[in-house]
């Protein structure tokens, strides 16, 4: 590891599986004392203590990103032990399927609660400190939808697109502050919840062979992508080899927005 995130204290939404806990161990491994999010407990305490086995610094704190006093709770309780919040990813999101005409309510009004208003809170909720500090980057996790139309996902990839124009908006606000805010947009990345009957509305399990068939049918380069693929996009976004990038997208979709 090049210890590019050198006593950085990163704060990661949604990290106890995936893109996040990909995002959390490469941050560790980089020198940064991380701090973990999700619902599950016993995922993110044994994610936070893998990291600690090998000689990082991790807290996991089990946080609903729909309830803004536990929102507040994180932040305040990750400024108390460091003192500072350099990185925020907004990692933490949901997959909902459907058309205008088959979503549910409950399912729309859930999909933008997560992956849109928890974006806008924890934003919210970090900049007064990275204001403070001079500096701070923020990357929100988006999709390659974000940019381009998407069939039987329409909550999905409305509120990614809403992720997209917030990154674009935040950007702006605030560069002059010091603080960048940029987005990755992921394509299909291969996580073990994909696998779980009702991970997208409808579906029955599936098997890793049939996913990896459904993906090289339509990706260019024939494969999901993987998390740690993903994790090393953030990387670069939260680090200072992209000091004079802000309000990107960056896309990591294996050449699908390219057709």
């Amino acid at each position: 590891m090049t210890n590019r995130l050198h006593d950085r204290v990163a704060l990661i939404t949604g990290a106890t599986s995936g893109i996040g806990e990909a995002t959390a161990r490469l941050f560790a491994a980089e020198g940064a004392k991380v701090v973990i999010t999700g619902r599950r407990r016993d995922r993110g305490e044994k994610v936070a203590s893998d990291i600690q086995a090998l000689g990082g610094v991790c807290r996991f704190v089990q946080t609903d990103h729909t309830d803004p006093a536990a929102c507040s709770r994180l932040v305040e309780r990750t400024l108390a032990e460091f003192g500072r919040v350099d990185i925020l990813f907004n990692n933490a999101g949901i997959v909902t399927s459907g058309t205008a005409e088959t979503v549910t309510d409950e399912d729309w009004q859930n999909t933008l609660a997560i992956n849109v208003t928890a974006v806008w809170r924890m934003s919210r909720l970090v900049i007064p400190a990275m204001r403070a500090q001079g500096k701070g980057v923020i990357v929100n996790n988006a999709s390659d939808w974000a940019v381009v139309g998407a069939r039987d996902a329409l909550p999905y990839a409305v509120s990614k697109g809403a992720v997209a124009q917030m990154t674009r908006s935040m950007a702006l606000d605030h560069a002059h502050e010091g603080i960048r805010v940029n987005a990755v947009c992921p394509g299909d990345t291969f996580v073990e919840r994909w696998l779980e009957s009702g991970y997208f509305a409808g579906s029955e399990p599936v098997t890793r062979e049939q996913a990896q068939a459904e993906s090289a049918s339509t990706i260019p380069m024939k494969r999901f992508g993987r998390p740690e693929e993903i994790a090393q996009a953030v990387l670069f976004l939260a680090s200072d080899e992209s000091s004079f990038v802000t309000g990107h997208l960056l896309l990591v979709d294996g050449g699908n927005t390219a057709q």
